[in-house]
């Protein structure tokens, strides 16, 4: 039993080596040093199992040096496990099969952050803030969050039972809730943050990113949007058709979205904006900060160059690496790079990645050596390229802003509150007897009072801490939106939270003042337009 497992570990890693593809009958063309090497690698592995301090099994000691073999080549070439790209192709899926619940665990609990409207959690009564204790019957303390959510998951029509614990309630509910089909959008709010201006928040490019945005513009649109506020902050990327579906929203038909520069032949292509959707003619501006990579780092590059939108935040994290995945044995997989994304300027997104460290871990909010946040930082030094009106735009560094505007800072002893999930709990616990009346309702010195008094119960912090922290006009102010937009989540859905914490969002309002600038861009892009074309008749 123990060789079987040996050889089929070897098998595994031999056949998951991306150095030409040694698979079947090219195994026979091995050359003396690769077969050196191979055997090397065999002796090492049997080694580590028959004499390591602890048992290690074969799959694990494989697993473990295919990931460092990976390491030396780049940081987001990537092994994954049978598991690991299961999870990924169901991520990029645009529906899954279960309750439709957003969870999240708070003070060490599975909660329910928000059941999502019309899902059959919803209409069994499930609120935000319950935590689910039981899933058939086994406590789900015992689970990681993902564990979690794959129990509640499953095929369509099947049930599955969940005991909840409410707040205000003495006994525990026991509910039986049938699956179903609940969508997976990327659109995550679409509303009119202000009259004319339409907002989009896109979390992902999954398989229907495209048609949510194409669908979320068109109802804007019904409901008098002339301006567009599009953010793309956190958004790690994701598939690159939906990213080229989505640019093609905004560019003239025919104009290069990215191209894609490799080693091999097949590498070198370039990407269009195909005229599928009517480009929207109206003033956008594009939020993006460090956490907006790869396919969102795309659209916003090319929305910059051609000068049809201005971006706003901090510098995007610099992630321009093309992944092909590939199919290995075992049902593991391979996110292998294989080429490199430039923008319509010839801009290289990609990042300098010499030391795996610093580009990990230096581009952070709080991890900088210097101590600055990344709208602090002078703008990256790369090679210089041109927009289609010639303004200077950097290469090799991500998508550095047309205007910087740095995040909001949370104060201290705001912190100290998210920490201890102060805002969520006291939130829930007032909605359930009290909630706001209506979108109009906003807390006032009765609700800070009654928080104060309830932090004092929950032992968490002194009456001197408090009174110092609340006096600060700052600090109050965030507390008090905090909470309307905790209260709001529970009582109006996510979307109406959401529109509480934008009224106090440094970026988004530095936002909304930049729809004047990107007017100017398009009045120069129609004068640059009828140029050429008295140039062409002339």
């Amino acid at each position: 039993m123990t060789r079987s497992w040996r050889n089929a570990a070897i098998l595994l890693f031999v056949v998951s080596i991306p150095l030409g593809g040694l698979i079947g009958d090219r195994l026979l063309a091995l050359t003396d040093d690769t077969r050196d090497s191979l055997h090397l690698y065999t002796d090492l592995i049997v080694q580590a199992r028959e004499a390591y301090g602890v048992d290690v099994s074969y799959r694990d000691l494989v697993y473990a040096s295919i990931n460092g073999m990976l390491r030396t080549l780049d940081p987001h070439t990537n092994f994954l496990t049978p598991e690991a790209l299961a999870n990924m192709r169901e991520h990029q899926q645009s529906t899954y099969f279960g309750l439709g619940l957003l969870v999240g665990i708070r003070s060490g609990q599975l909660t329910v952050i928000s059941p999502l409207e019309g899902s059959p959690a919803a209409r069994q009564g499930v609120r935000a803030g319950d935590v689910i204790s039981l899933i058939e019957g086994e406590p789900s303390e015992k689970l990681s969050l993902d564990e979690a959510v794959q129990r509640l998951k499953g095929p369509k029509g099947t049930q599955v039972k969940i005991t909840l614990l409410r707040r205000g309630f003495d006994h525990p509910l026991e509910l039986t809730v049938t699956r179903a089909e609940i969508p997976q959008t990327t659109v995550r709010y679409a509303y009119m943050i202000e009259p004319g201006t339409g907002y989009i928040l896109l979390t992902d490019f999954a398989r229907a990113s495209g048609d949510e945005v194409a669908t979320a513009i068109k109802k804007l649109r019904a409901q008098g949007m002339k301006r567009l506020l599009f953010d793309l902050r956190n958004n790690g990327g994701g598939l690159l058709d939906q990213a080229i579906d989505i640019a093609d929203q905004f560019l003239p038909k025919n104009a290069l979205v990215v191209e894609t520069r490799g080693r091999t032949r097949d590498s070198f292509q370039q990407f269009t904006a195909a005229g599928n959707h009517p480009a929207f003619d109206g003033p956008v501006v594009v939020l993006v900060n460090n956490g907006t990579a790869s396919a969102s780092e795309i659209v916003s590059g090319s929305i910059q160059d051609h000068d049809v939108g201005l971006i706003v935040g901090v510098p995007t994290w610099g992630k321009g690496l093309v992944q092909s995945v590939y199919n290995l044995s075992y049902g593991a997989g391979l996110a292998l790079t294989t080429a490199k994304y430039y923008t319509p300027s010839g801009r290289l997104i990609q990042r300098d990645y010499s030391s795996y460290l610093d580009y990990l871990y230096s581009h952070a909010d709080g991890d900088d050596p210097d101590n600055k946040t990344p709208a602090q930082k002078t703008p990256p030094a790369g090679e210089q390229f041109s927009t289609d009106l010639g303004r200077e735009v950097y290469g090799g560094g991500g998508i550095t802003p047309d205007v910087l505007a740095q995040a909001d800072e949370v104060p201290e002893y705001a912190q100290y509150l998210f920490s201890h999930n102060t805002f969520f709990d006291y939130a829930t616990e007032r909605n359930n007897h009290q909630p706001p009346p209506n979108r109009d309702w906003k807390p006032g010195p009765d609700v800070l009072t009654d928080f104060e008094a309830w932090l004092e119960r929950a032992k968490l912090g002194t009456k001197t801490e408090q009174e110092k922290a609340f006096a600060d006009a700052a600090t109050r102010d965030f507390i008090l939106r905090q909470l309307r937009y905790e209260m709001f989540n529970g009582a109006f859905g996510l979307e109406a939270g959401h529109q509480v914490l934008a009224g106090g969002d440094h970026q988004i309002q530095t936002a909304l003042r930049q729809f004047d600038k990107a007017a100017s861009l398009l009045a120069q892009r129609q004068d640059l337009r009828e140029r050429k074309a008295q140039k062409t008749a002339g």
